[in-house]
């Protein structure tokens, strides 16, 4: 019954998609309704589609790095479901295709402002109606081993995610006193579109699948079962720790 989340509502922002999706996919599958915050309005048509054959779901068209669109999407959600349990931070961007020494400011600006900024404005707007309401809550953003490995050309996509388990830790002793648990999960190699230029480069995806001990590349539903775990009472003594979920890249 730890796992049982019926009645429990999540949101999943990038939950149109890719990691997010799998997340998704895997609150409905345990019971939960599901409120998917996503820029795109066609992708979080197709989501809900599919979550609703699971369970109950919506979607809210938005983009976490403007702040009134995330006040926005919270009360569409509360409109909907009345209340919000667990929040996943898993929108991000990526981008590593300019050598540092010719990086402007916009482009780490708007790296970190969906990365970062995004995870800070969705947890606090969320964090606040939790305390509001009482009863406790999860809070869990999806970070990378990008966090602890280098990345060249993505200084600013590695700061991002390094910053949000900084972030999760400080949230955990603060909002411990309220039963809110905050949590990051880091990714290894995992097939979705953001990586679609890594798998389909011969070199690297050999690399790659040669070093990973599971010996194939993650895949968005490896994500369902963290994701209820994290969102469930199982987690509740569980807060402040980054878990990775690589296959053992980091490992080897």
């Amino acid at each position: 019954m730890s796992f049982d989340l019926k009645g429990h509502v999540s949101v999943v922002t990038g939950g149109n998609g890719g990691i997010g999706l799998g997340m998704a996919r895997g609150l409905a599958k345990a019971g939960a309704k599901v409120s998917v915050w996503g820029r795109s309005e066609e992708k979080n048509a197709s989501a809900v589609e599919q979550l609703s054959k699971l369970g109950e779901a919506h979607a809210v068209a938005c983009d976490v790095a403007e702040e009134s669109q995330i006040a926005s999407a919270l009360e569409a959600t509360l409109g909907k479901f009345g209340r919000v349990d667990s929040c996943f931070a898993n929108a991000g961007i990526m981008k590593n295709t300019t050598p540092f020494l010719e990086m402007s400011a916009d482009e780490w600006n708007r790296i970190l402002s969906v990365n970062l900024t995004g995870v800070f404005l969705t947890f606090r707007e969320i964090a606040k109606h939790m305390v509001a309401r009482g009863g406790g809550g999860k809070l869990v953003v999806t970070a990378s081993i990008g966090a602890t490995f280098g990345i060249p050309r993505g200084e600013h996509y590695s700061a991002s995610k390094a910053a949000v388990c900084a972030l999760v830790r400080s949230l955990a002793v603060e909002l411990g006193k309220h039963d809110i648990q905050a949590n990051a999960i880091l990714p290894g190699w995992i097939d979705t579109d953001m990586t679609e230029h890594a798998k389909s480069w011969d070199k690297m995806n050999e690399m790659i699948l040669h070093r990973t001990p599971a010996h194939r590349w993650g895949t968005p539903e490896d994500f369902e079962a963290i994701a209820v775990y994290f969102a469930s009472p199982a987690s509740s003594f569980h807060t402040g720790d980054s878990v990775t979920l690589d296959g053992g890249y980091t490992r080897f």
